[in-house]
């Protein structure tokens, strides 16, 4: 007869092992860099001050709307996950979890994280929700069939700057979208380098599973290095915009751009190395400048 403890125990691994599973559907960890960025908008925003009420539910909402998107992928891949080493753990891929689970699961996740972004604002709900469909039903197909994939993803990837900035719209900033529309650029231009760099590091993989991420279809070129330093010299006029809109101050200027300088810098490195170490190296740098800046920018908010 099997012992009490054995039981429970049993039970709570079962438990646990789905908790994880439900993580890993959403992402967790790309998610929260993606709604840190929706926070900081929100916080960067006209009368709008730390309220942590407020943060907490408009971080919730943007996890639920994110995590929803991310499960949508991971469904509608699932076969392609299950060729690649780095995404054939993942419980669909895998088998642990069912489509028809992780369809459920992101339809109920993504109707509440939407339905709490309306209680911020009416256009916070309908970004997330465009957000949501252009992540899910636009850009996971496309990767297979064009690299244009990439300036499309590259705009859901973005839309949560602008969603934490109209989220401050009950506060009366309803008429000016200026700033959101900055926020927004920066993490659009971000983008490129930053995925550019995953896409070269993980290029066989990618090229197994059928995915067209690269600039150029012959893989990893002189062409997409190139690109890569066309992007991250771009984000130089961008940084400097934060300050011009009186946003952020001056300080936060310098250090935004010591941070485009750095990811010019390391994306010129790229080009005349031309390995992957060199690609790893913009990809961990990426990471580390989107935390950076939109930290300074709020350190410094006017």
């Amino acid at each position: 007869m099997q012992d009490k403890n054995d039981i429970s125990g049993s039970t709570s691994f079962v438990l646990a092992s789905k908790v994880k599973d439900y993580f890993l559907l959403t992402k967790f960890t790309l998610s929260f860099m993606v709604v840190f960025s929706s926070v900081i908008s929100y916080l960067l925003a006209p009368n709008i001050r730390f309220d942590l009420i407020q943060v907490l539910l408009l971080f919730a909402g943007g996890m639920l709307v994110t995590g929803s998107a991310n499960a949508i992928n991971q469904v509608l891949e699932k076969d392609t996950d299950a060729l690649m080493n780095r995404t054939a753990k993942r419980p669909i891929a895998s088998g642990r979890m069912s489509a028809t689970e992780g369809w459920s699961f992101a339809g109920i996740i993504g109707i509440a994280g939407i339905a709490i972004m309306y209680t911020f604002s009416i256009e916070a709900a309908w970004l997330s929700a465009l957000s949501l469909v252009l992540y899910g039903f636009v850009y996971t197909p496309l990767k297979k069939i064009n690299s244009t994939a990439v300036l499309v993803g590259a705009i859901p990837g973005a839309l949560p700057c602008l969603i934490g900035w109209t989220a401050s719209f009950s506060e009366g900033n309803a008429n000016d979208w200026t700033g959101g529309w900055i926020l927004f650029a920066i993490q659009f231009l971000w983008q490129f380098p930053h995925f550019w760099a995953i896409a070269w590091v993980a290029h066989k993989d990618y090229s197994a599973a059928g995915f067209k991420l690269l600039p150029s279809d012959k893989g990893p070129t002189k062409f997409t290095a190139i690109q890569t330093v066309m992007y991250s010299a771009l984000m130089i006029p961008i940084g400097i915009l934060p300050y011009m809109y009186h946003i952020s101050g001056v300080l936060s200027m310098w250090i935004v751009l010591a941070c485009n300088i750095m990811m010019v810098y390391m994306s010129v490195m790229l080009l005349l190395k031309m390995d992957i170490p060199s690609a790893r190296r913009v990809m961990f740098s990426s990471y580390f400048y989107l935390m950076i800046v939109f930290l300074s920018l709020y350190a410094d908010k006017y």
